[in-house]
Order: structure tokens, then sequence, then C-alpha cells
């Protein structure tokens, strides 16, 4: 099978990688020539990785790569499956999904990775809507197993069918949920992870021991602060926003602090500084509570 990625970012190239090693060839597309590049070399790293750890040879790394091939522009792709990987952003992926429209074959099958915006409002930007389907791989996507099947309210039956199908064919487990704001996995968890910062805002714990709470008490494998830091503020940000208009309720508000972090670029792992500090490949405290903040986090 032929497939279109569009969006060679952390989840984009994780998608691309998927199906790469699933055996199926991959059109990796950004707005930009030196994203894809970069993508490309993300997934070259990750490959690399697996081969050191003796979980593939140097010969299926090369099959993989072989499979990946930069798409630096968008029309007349004869492919049967393009899945948008862009920026957690309605007016980004509608623009997309309307070059989608425009250059790729009427019954080729759209899909988003969205994490948290309407499917059906993406559906209604194309023509034949009925193949349009929400595909949400979690992150990292060549580790992570699950993957949320969404359908929009147009959404056919036979769309829903295929990605479910290639869900299973690319080695994951898909769950269907309905078109809500958050659908199922970020509904639960963003709410969590909010919560988690208004206790730093709030002076409740420490960085350190609100995350330590959750792994040691909870049995959670990453603390929620580190988890945001690792999902990417910016993100947290735009789905509690969702959340919140979607849902209308202010349980969903997000919290102050988040809102101040992402204001000063501090989008976490991404950018070398979240709730923790990121330098040399390793994660560290900061040295003081942030700005605004009741706590002081112990540094490292």
């Amino acid at each position: 099978m032929r497939i279109l990625v569009v969006g060679a970012g952390q989840m984009g190239a994780g998608i691309a990688q998927v199906c790469a090693q699933a055996g199926h060839e991959v059109l990796l597309n950004d707005r930009e020539e030196r994203f894809i590049e970069r993508g490309i070399e993300s997934i070259e790293k990750n490959l690399a990785r697996a081969v050191e750890r003796g979980k593939m040879s140097a010969e299926e790394r090369g099959k993989v790569l072989a499979h990946i091939d930069a798409r630096p522009h968008l029309g007349d792709l004869d492919v049967e499956l393009a899945i948008e990987a862009a920026t957690e952003n309605l007016r980004v992926k509608l623009e997309i999904f309307r070059l989608l429209n425009d250059s790729v074959a009427p019954e080729t099958i759209l899909a988003s990775n969205t994490s948290s915006i309407s499917i059906t409002k993406l559906a209604a930007a194309v023509d034949h809507p009925e193949r349009v389907v929400g595909m949400h791989f979690m992150n990292p996507a060549p580790v992570m197993k699950l993957v949320e099947v969404i359908r929009a309210i147009q959404t056919s039956e036979a769309t829903a069918k295929f990605v479910l199908d290639l869900a299973r064919g690319l080695g994951k487990t898909p769950v269907e949920s309905r078109d809500y704001p958050g659908f199922i996995a970020n509904r639960v968890l963003l709410p969590m992870l909010n919560e988690a910062i208004y206790a730093v805002y709030e002076g409740v714990g420490s960085i350190e021991a609100i995350d330590t709470v959750m792994k040691l008490g909870m049995n959670h494998p990453m603390g929620p602060l580190e988890l945001a830091d690792f999902i990417g503020l910016d993100t947290c940000l735009a789905i509690m926003e969702v959340l919140h208009e979607g849902l209308g309720d202010t349980k969903y508000r997000p919290c102050p602090l988040l809102r101040q972090y992402v204001d000063a670029g501090w989008f976490g792992k991404k950018t070398g500084r979240g709730f923790y500090v990121y330098r040399d490949g390793e994660k560290h405290l900061p040295e003081a509570a942030p700005n605004g903040a009741a706590t002081l986090a112990r540094s490292s």
C-alpha cells in the first residue's frame, strides 16, 4: 500500500516508520524540505538504536528506510491512504485537508492523527466526507500499541473497517471512540496532567514530589509533569482548550501556569525546557520553582 504522511514531526515521523516497518511504501511530506529531512533523520536514529539492541538487523533497517520517500510537494498523488499528522490546530488541519482534497483521488481515505479536534469538522472540509476518519496514534508511535479510531458523523462503515484492519496489520490494537472533544485517551489523560500542573501552581507539592507520588503510588511509568513535557506543553494546552471550549465545563480550564510556560516558549523536552530542564540527553529538575508557582522544586 502507498501511504502519504503529512507532517514530519515527532508523530508524523513515528507513523511513517511504523507504516514502513510493516512493508508499506510511505511518502513523507511537510511544508519545508528541512522538516522532512529532520523527520527522516529521526527515523534513522530510531532504527539504528533498534539494530544496536539486536531488535532488527542492518539489512532490515535498510529495507525500512528504502520504503520511505520525501515528498515536499502535494499534487496528483496516487496513494490509498493519507494520514495528516500536523500540529494540533484546527485551522492548520483544515488547510491540509483542503489541499489533500485537491491532491489525491476521490476514493483515497483521509485520516487525521489529531488527539482532540473534531473529525466531523475535518470531514466537512472535503468532497466525499465519508472517507474521513480519525486515526490517533499514541506517542511514541513505533512503541505504543494503541490506535484510537474515531468516526465522524459522515464516516462510512467501509472507511472505518479499512483503518481498523490497517491498524491491526501495523501490529497495533485499535479502539473505537465517538467523536467527542479529546476522544477517550485525552478526555481522561489531559485533565489529570492539568491537575498536576495546578498542584505545582498552588504549591501543593514540588515537581519531584508530584511525579514521585504518581509513579510510586499509582504505578505510572512516568510522572504527569514529565509526561506533559514529553507530549509537549503546547500540545497539552491546545488539547485542554479544545476540551474547555467543546465541553463547556470549568473543570477543563487550562492552568494559568501551563499558559505561561507556553507563552515563554517552554514546550518541554523538544525545546529543552518545560517542568524539567533537558540537556546532554538527560532530565534535570530546575533550580527554582517557576515564577508564579507557590512551591520550590529541589535542584538536581
